[in-house]
């Protein structure tokens, strides 16, 4: 595999030399009258670039069969509305009448909302990082009319766009064997990619799983920034998976070293301007280590996960920061993000009118003067003259927490909160002035799942019942509007009702959330499907070669590789998200065939999971859920609801909850119900102790 590669390399090398500056063209007024193929389109980011005087289609038969008729490449364009460069490359080329024209006249223009088209995103991200090591969007894709891809990059100044343009389409006419050739090399080195044989040549050395989990803690550890938390690297993505796994990790083995990581992780990000510290909700990147200086882009699917991260650390540490921290991140998403359809949008734009990030960056005089020059305030937030950001700008950021600040300046910690919260809520009210980013309304079933799971785990951690009460409105939603009769989902919802099948990580992230709901409020309804969602993925997903799932269900015209996703990305693998569910279904039903496959997966990745540890945290947790001694908690009887609400906010994350007020609904409940009692059973291997009366009991017999 690795000559392959090197391979691909080299040829790419050779051709991309081909791609030299020709043309220099200057801007014309582009004819807003004019509309592409995109303004039927049901994606709100592809309605966008209806007006574009680029003849764009969307992915499908009519794109694809015309290029074939008239032999010309195809130029697909991935992107999502809340990306910045994507709306760079938009206003500087896409939106130039010289530019469109180059790219009508040479190419099929193809125009593909990564978030409604995952598969095709996977397939072209994946040719990219063959071509260059690294991905990102806008992502720019140059294919045969079969749509097999022989070149790929990502934002290019128009300057420079306009010359890969000329280059690639006086290629593809006058040396097409050459472009053939590479079209060819990337295929089969995207295809060997996907080869994973479940053989021992993969595993690592017939180890024990304890010691390959130890292996794996030794490993990701070293990843660590120990200074700033979360992974090392110049920029900082949130990556909740791997903090998620240090909270595991010092609860199975004591490993403060693993805790200090996480809480230096929790700390480190709320405090930064990753985090909106006016309005809350997270960022989706920082272009710094420090957590600071954010990519301003806001999606559905990191602040559903940061709920459940700060939850967790909540229950773990009972930081009172952390409870707050999730509380107004859950505040943000339900003021900004909550369709009026129900459900939550997927994201909100990085951009407003007047640019990148301004709606939530200030200048020092203005700042003062929405605070009566309240200097201590821009002393806590780090607002200077000249700007910690950009163009004389401040984004608000702090290291200390308002005690600790307090503290430090030897003032009253009390007073300065309060008086922190007043000047928050001055500065709001001035931001909220300004223009606002715009929110694109598609809601993603995999994306949702992952916000019903955060509202569960808030439920849990608080004793919130209003998080309960939209966590069941939320999971009816999915039910009544994603879930076809058939047992299938559906990818998204929208207005116009239009939707792909779902993927892999639809079925894992809905099972997953279904799943946390039940234990949470012993509806079985929701068990019983998470269950059927899960059948459905085995029967539809599951691929026996390997061990493991595809992440579609089959491949759309056009794409050439099924994709075996195994890696965490901004949202954690669905292999392993999936292997989970199936874990637990395993436990609950009492289902060996669940169990094993689930296991199976994971020695599958386990090799590739030790070396690289930081691309696997999600797989990490399984491998500690199904390494150290995990309990079956069973609690029967007429108070059921009310114990359970009382054990769920201890941090017990190798425990599966199951219980019922009335009934024995599944295996482990059979003969435990006991008429005026509400017991509580621990038990192991289907091996129950002495059951409890009493919630704290229960829980030592658990620690």
């Amino acid at each position: 595999m690795r000559k392959k590669c090197l391979h691909v390399n080299t040829a790419v090398i050779g051709f991309a030399s081909l791609l030299i500056l020709m043309l220099q063209l200057s801007c014309k007024s582009p004819d807003h009258t004019f509309k592409n193929h995109l303004q039927h389109a049901s994606s709100p980011y592809l309605k966008e670039h209806a007006d574009n005087p680029v003849d764009w289609y969307e992915w499908g038969d009519e794109a694809l069969d015309k290029a074939k008729k008239e032999n010309k490449p195809l130029l697909i364009s991935i992107g999502y509305a809340a990306c910045h460069w994507c709306h760079v490359m938009e206003e500087e080329s896409f939106m130039d009448t010289a530019v469109a024209r180059i790219m009508n006249e040479n190419f099929i223009c193809i125009k593909v909302d990564r978030e409604e088209r995952p598969d095709i995103d996977n397939q072209y991200s994946n040719i990219l990082q063959l071509l260059t090591g690294s991905s990102g969007w806008p992502l720019n894709a140059f294919a045969l009319p079969n749509g097999e891809a022989f070149f790929a990059g990502t934002y290019y100044q128009k300057k420079a766009w306009t010359s890969v343009l000329v280059q690639i389409a006086k290629t593809y006419k006058e040396q097409n064997k050459l472009v053939v050739t590479q079209a060819d090399a990337l295929k089969n080195g995207m295809a060997d990619q996907q080869i994973i044989r479940p053989d021992s040549a993969d595993l690592i050395d017939n180890r024990s799983q304890q010691a390959i989990y130890q292996l794996f803690s030794d490993s990701i550890i070293k990843h660590a920034d120990i200074l700033n938390g979360g992974l090392g690297g110049a920029h900082k993505f949130p990556n909740p998976a791997f903090v998620e796994f240090m909270l595991m990790r010092h609860y199975i083995a004591a490993d403060n070293k693993a805790l200090t990581i996480a809480t230096t992780t929790l700390d480190k990000m709320a405090l930064g301007g990753i985090y909106d510290q006016l309005g809350g909700g997270f960022a989706r990147y920082t272009t710094d280590s420090a957590w600071r200086f954010p990519h301003f882009e806001k999606m559905l699917y990191d602040n559903g996960q940061m709920v459940s991260m700060y939850a967790n650390g909540y229950q773990l540490t009972k930081n009172e920061f952390y409870k707050k921290v999730l509380i107004q991140t859950l505040a943000f998403v339900d003021k900004n993000m909550a369709s009026p359809d129900g459900g939550y949008c997927s994201s909100i734009n990085a951009d407003s009118e007047t640019g990148e990030g301004k709606y939530y960056s200030w200048g020092e005089k203005e700042f003062l003067n929405a605070l009566n020059n309240e200097k201590i305030i821009a002393e806590y937030f780090h607002v200077i003259g000249r700007g910690n950001w950009e163009n004389g700008k401040n984004v608000l950021y702090a290291t200390q927490t308002p005690e600790e600040f307090a503290t430090a300046k030897k003032i009253d910690p009390a007073d300065f909160k309060s008086k922190l919260e007043v000047a928050k809520s001055k500065l709001l009210m001035q931001r909220n002035k300004r223009t606002k980013p715009t929110v694109d309304s598609k809601i993603i079933t995999s994306w949702n799942s992952i916000m019903l799971k955060g509202l569960a785990d808030a439920y849990a951690a608080t004793g919130d019942e209003a998080y309960l009460t939209k966590a069941k409105q939320l999971s009816t939603f999915i039910e009544t509007n994603l879930l076809s009769k058939d047992g299938s989902l559906k990818h998204s919802y929208l207005s116009s009702g239009i939707s792909v099948s779902g993927f892999l990580e639809d079925y894992a992230w809905t099972a997953a959330a279904f799943i946390r709901l039940y234990e949470v409020s012993f509806e079985i309804h929701w068990l019983t499907l998470a269950r059927q969602l899960a059948d459905y993925s085995i029967a539809h997903f599951y691929n026996n070669n390997s061990g493991l799932f595809y992440f579609s269900q089959s491949l759309a015209k056009g794409l050439h590789n099924q994709i075996t996703e195994t890696t965490d990305k901004s949202i954690p693998s669905s292999n392993a998200v999936i292997a989970q569910v199936i874990y637990k279904l395993g436990i609950v039903y009492t289902d060996t065939i669940y169990t094993n496959m689930s296991l199976k997966m994971l020695d599958v990745v386990a090799n590739r999971a030790v070396k690289m540890p930081q691309y696997y945290a999600q797989w990490g947790q399984l491998a500690g859920l199904s390494t150290a001694k995990s309990y079956e908690v069973v609690i029967v009887g007429t108070d059921a609801l009310i114990k359970n609400k009382t054990f769920q906010q201890f941090y017990l994350p190798t425990c599966m909850v199951m219980g019922s007020t009335d009934k024995e609904d599944l295996p482990l409940l059979q003969n435990k119900l006991v008429s005026d009692k509400t017991l509580i059973y621990v038990c192991t291997n289907k091996l129950c102790k002495k059951p409890e009366e009493l919630v704290e009991n229960a829980v030592k017999q658990v620690k």
